[in-house]
């Protein structure tokens, strides 16, 4: 019998995913593909709930991949069992993959010339195997241009790994006159929690400095990559409709999305319960959370997580830094005032930690990892994942 409880009764640490929030998220962007005509992936880099899968599945239209194992988890989870799309890129993918990932994918997208070359006659040999035209095949495009203000998430910087600059690819085009057979679609991904304005720019660069190719008639499909607040109140959905039509319209091409933020923003909390108090110049209380283990991004962006009933420090009477119950100095998730003084035993509800911590936790200092939970909308969550020491041992 699976294990039912309130919020308030989940032990900590917790994972807790809201549904009603991901029905919503899931909703908006069905609205935008229907009305667009584009087709709309879950990034699974962002949020890999595969227990939500046969929900996002009515809602969705596939999922996208970073690798092997994730790609897997697509098809597995929401590709064969509702006939829903999986597409993969990777900077580099081995012999091995290629074999692992052909027989499941519905689009593979390369990052470099080189890479296309070298699996080329791999997937010629697939197809003829198989009579059929898939997989797709995509090349990864670097428009040099992108808004992204942090240099650790923008793939434009200069010294870039990700992408193929315009000037390679004509380089390429001249030395093999066939370079570009057997491929059908175009990828870029220059966005990080951004609104329509800098995709409506990029999208300008995109045309003029590869609307040649786009115009080619093997030329099938258009990916224009995650990072778009699609979800969020203030992005103009609208305008983004519109573009997708234009879009689609001039170029004859099916074009793509694939959110990972936009599909679990706001829909998840992290759960602790406040371990220790100790005093150092201010109140510092220890959580059974941590930022270095739990939520990364705290600390690699960094940012200061969302708290409910939480407030900047120094806004309310009582003030703490908020630490993980690790051995690094600087897990610290950070300072919060409250209304009232915390003690040992209080909870911590943090919020929109649906994405980009359940991928990407972990079990340094032999730190726990959070069971996972659903909240449904009747107040009742329900546990789908528990840790022990075991998954602890057996990653060592």
């Amino acid at each position: 019998m699976q294990d039912r409880r309130t919020l308030e009764q989940i032990p900590t640490p917790a994972f807790v995913v809201d549904m009603k929030a991901l029905r919503h998220n899931a909703s908006i962007l069905k609205d935008v593909a229907e009305r667009s005509g584009a087709h709309i992936l879950l990034a699974q880099k962002a949020f890999s709930c595969y227990a939500t899968y046969p929900e996002l599945a009515k809602y969705l239209s596939g999922t996208t991949a970073s690798g092997y194992c994730e790609a897997r988890l697509g098809y597995e989870e929401m590709g064969k069992p509702f006939g829903k799309e999986t597409h993969v890129y990777a900077p580099a993918f081995t012999a091995e993959d290629m074999e692992k990932l052909l027989p499941i994918c519905d689009h593979i997208i390369f990052n470099s010339i080189t890479q296309w070359k070298t699996h080329k006659e791999r997937i010629e040999a697939f197809r003829a195997s198989t009579g059929d035209s898939h997989p797709s095949c995509g090349l990864r495009i670097n428009p040099e241009y992108s808004e992204i203000e942090t240099d650790i998430y923008n793939p434009c910087v200069k010294g870039s790994r990700l992408g193929i600059l315009r000037a390679d690819l004509d380089q390429a085009m001249e030395l093999d006159s066939t370079l570009l057979t057997g491929i059908s679609g175009l990828h870029f991904h220059t966005h990080c929690e951004q609104g329509f304005g800098p995709l409506s720019r990029t999208i300008k660069v995109i045309e003029k400095n590869f609307g040649d190719l786009l115009s080619l008639p093997q030329i099938q499909w258009l990916n224009l990559g995650g990072g778009h607040h699609i979800t969020k109140e203030d992005y103009d959905r609208e305008g983004l409709i519109s573009e997708v039509k234009r879009l689609s319209e001039k170029f004859n091409v099916t074009v793509y999305l694939e959110p990972g933020e936009a599909v679990a923003i706001d829909a998840g909390y992290l759960v602790g319960t406040v371990l220790d108090i100790v005093n150092n110049g201010m109140q510092i209380a220890i959580a059974d959370v941590s930022a270095a283990c739990h939520m990364p991004d705290v600390l690699e962006m960094p940012y200061r997580p969302p708290l409910k009933d939480g407030f900047e420090a120094g806004e309310k009477p009582y003030t703490y830094r908020l630490a993980g119950n690790t051995c690094l100095a600087g897990d610290v998730i950070g300072d919060f005032s409250f209304d009232e003084p915390l003690k040992v035993g209080d909870r911590l509800y943090f919020q929109d930690m649906a994405m980009y911590t359940m991928v990407k936790d972990n079990t340094f200092n032999g730190m726990p990892l959070p069971s996972i939970w659903l909240l449904e909308e009747d107040g009742n969550a329900t546990c789908i994942k528990e840790f022990s020491y075991e998954d602890f041992k057996e990653r060592l």
